[in-house]
């Protein structure tokens, strides 16, 4: 089986891709990155959203995945009895690569991602599609040239709180998952904590406004590069 790796050439003008790492569609998340399309969408008419949902859209990754990832690294073929299940990996990565923006509607759970996430970044963080390796330098990461948008909430956490309401966990991986595979160009919305508090309500307006500000700003930036 040929491997499709690292390839420029996937057309990503105008197209982003949302991945929603809620099950819930009234997620506060989820609010805040739709909030940001809308208005990044309505000031550029012509951009394609293309939705991943982590809880329904991507496919296990098991032995026969990564029998294919090892052979990849290896520079081996891909086994007979692996090529279906590699061409599903790819098939998600290529959704990815297709982006020139991706935003992520990213909730905390238990401190970190959910699950669902991190199996995204299982799937798509595969050897010559979003890094390579040399044995001198270390890891590079393959996909820039993209940005990423990601809505980050919590429920208890906030930064700066003291430890015993909570550790972020979520973050920080994602931002160092984000720039390992190669992509600097991060921005990031915040509502935390969803905790209803003495001023929820505005909190909450104002976290809406931001990300509505992100996505007009975002949008002009995008018009002024292809001038």
């Amino acid at each position: 089986m040929e491997v499709l790796l690292n390839d420029s050439t996937i057309a990503r003008s105008s197209r982003v891709l949302l991945v929603t790492a809620s099950p819930r569609s009234e997620s506060h998340s989820v609010h805040l990155a739709e909030t940001f399309l809308d208005a990044y969408c309505g000031a550029l008419p012509e951009v394609t959203v293309d939705r991943l949902n982590t809880f329904t859209d991507l496919p296990a990754f098991g032995a026969h995945h990564v029998s294919a990832k090892m052979a990849v690294i290896a520079r081996q073929p891909v086994p007979e009895d692996a090529s279906r299940n590699w061409a599903d990996v790819l098939a998600i990565a290529d959704r990815v690569r297709a982006a020139d923006t991706v935003v992520f509607a990213v909730p905390m759970w238990n401190g970190g991602i959910p699950w669902s996430l991190k199996l995204f970044i299982d799937v798509v963080t595969q050897p010559g599609v979003a890094f390579s390796f040399d044995p001198a330098t270390g890891y590079t990461g393959l996909l820039g040239g993209r940005r990423a948008v990601v809505a980050y909430t919590s429920r208890v956490y906030a930064p700066g709180v003291p430890t015993p309401f909570g550790v972020d966990h979520q973050s920080t991986y994602f931002d160092w998952w984000l720039r390992y595979c190669g992509i600097d160009d991060v921005h990031e919305l915040r509502l935390q904590p969803t905790f209803p508090g003495d001023d929820f309500d505005g909190e909450q307006a104002r976290a809406t406004v931001r990300a509505r500000d992100l996505g007009l700003a975002l949008a002009a930036s995008t018009t002024a590069a292809h001038r």
